[in-house]
């Protein structure tokens, strides 16, 4: 049975990398969830169809987060005049030993998705804890919501606080059981292989894991050259290795257009070729990256180069689950790497980085992020009359005042796959 509807409204996305599409008053046909196609006015073959008309508001796609951690939300705003390593000991690792609680666990988690929920974030990829339960709670409480996720049970077996440290093949057999209970249980909520970084994972680990994603076909998450001191661990950890990157590759966890790494802020030529071969995503975390000291990751450089981006809110590094907060952080980081590159280096655009936003990290959930034929109607309907004092802005500029001004109170409807997502009761 077909559901058939439409929306109405004045309609932008982008179709390419810091290119708007603009529709005022558009109609967007969507059918079981899938879009149809874009009409300036509703096709006589549609005329007995709903249309929902939200008149002058915008209706833009939903915001994709690449990278978090969900055991870190309590976390936010702490710590963040230390840089990753001392940050990770004195603040991170205390509360993700918390998290074999389930109690505990589900009151975080809770709080944590109607907050992605309320930001606008209808699609994210999620670091847990080492702890197999917790992660399956965390799961199916996202299933509950509507919104859409990959989620992953972070392996560690080194490197760790001895309360977060894995027997090796406990974290593979607790992994294991999660991919086969959830790999084919709920349609928008998936398991994503997580090593946290190659310095809590033995090669064994690692190489283990990246045998469970590819058997299983389940993607990767982790982290890629966020940090000097952690750069430098990855050297004393593997000296026969090149490079930080080399690692993952050696143990087969860069999966072909089916991973994520976050930051790769200090990559250098040989990775970027790497990451490029193996169409791999980057998670660009640039609140995380300012708050931790890590630096500015060279995104125009990769992008230049063929390698897919995304934007992150990588709370707690980051302080802010905003997608809109991190766009802007995003554009200012941009503004001083053009500075120092002597102003070579291009800034980047907020149609660009609404690009990253929408369509960049979605296309690591498939057709995802855009409002082209056959994309998911993964969609925001905003309100931005609170933010008009002038009455005779293009669509363009009203997106740009939404994004540096405006709040999850503008944001007046949430879409994922067709359906209106309500604040989740969970």
């Amino acid at each position: 049975m077909k559901n058939v509807y439409g929306v109405k409204g004045n309609i932008i996305y982008t179709k390419e990398f810091g290119k708007y599409e603009v529709i005022s008053k558009g109609i967007i046909i969507i059918e079981n969830g899938i879009i149809k196609g874009i009409y300036n006015g509703l096709p006589f073959h549609y005329k007995d169809i709903k249309v929902i008309d939200y008149k002058d508001k915008l209706i833009i796609p939903g915001f994709v987060d690449l990278h978090l951690h969900a055991p870190q939300f309590p976390n936010m705003g702490l710590g963040l005049d230390k840089e990753l390593i001392p940050w990770l000991n004195k603040y991170t690792f205390p509360e993700e030993e918390k998290y074999y609680d389930l109690q505990y666990a589900e009151k975080v988690y809770k709080k944590l998705i109607n907050k992605i929920w309320s930001v606008g974030t209808t699609r994210c990829c999620i670091f847990n804890t080492i702890h197999k339960d917790s992660t399956k709670l965390l799961l199916d409480l996202f299933n509950k919501s509507g919104l859409g996720a990959y989620i992953g049970k972070v392996n560690m077996d080194r490197e760790c606080p001895d309360e977060l440290k894995e027997e090796t093949n406990t974290s593979i057999l607790d992994t294991l059981e999660i991919v086969n209970e959830y790999k084919d249980k709920y349609k928008l909520v998936k398991p994503i292989i997580t090593p946290r970084f190659v310095p809590t994972c033995s090669f064994d680990l690692l190489k283990s894991l990246g045998e469970i994603a590819n058997k299983y076909d389940i993607p990767v998450q982790s982290h890629l050259c966020e940090n000097y001191g952690e750069i430098e661990l990855v050297k004393s950890l593997h000296p026969e290795c090149k490079n930080y990157a080399e690692v993952y590759n050696k143990s087969n966890l860069l999966k072909d257009n089916k991973c994520i790494m976050a930051h790769c802020v200090l990559v250098n030529e040989s990775e970027i070729d790497l990451l490029k071969k193996k169409r791999t995503f980057i998670a660009h975390c640039p609140t995380s990256n300012l708050n931790l000291s890590s630096g500015i990751a060279p995104i125009r450089r990769v992008i230049e180069r063929k390698v897919n981006v995304g934007l992150a809110s990588d709370i707690s590094g980051g302080h802010t689950l905003s997608i809109p907060e991190v766009i802007a952080s995003s554009a200012q980081v941009s503004n001083l790497k053009w500075l120092n590159s002597n102003k070579v280096e291009e800034k980047l655009t907020t149609a660009e980085l609404f690009y990253l936003a929408t369509k960049g990290g979605g296309k690591f959930f498939g057709k995802v992020g855009s409002f082209e034929e056959g994309y998911d109607f993964d969609a925001l309907v905003i309100d931005d009359s609170d933010l008009l004092i002038e009455n005779n802005l293009s669509l363009e500029e009203r997106l740009q005042k939404f994004i540096y001004i405006g709040s999850s109170n503008n944001i007046v409807e949430r879409y994922v796959c067709g359906n209106i997502i309500k604040e989740p009761n969970i």
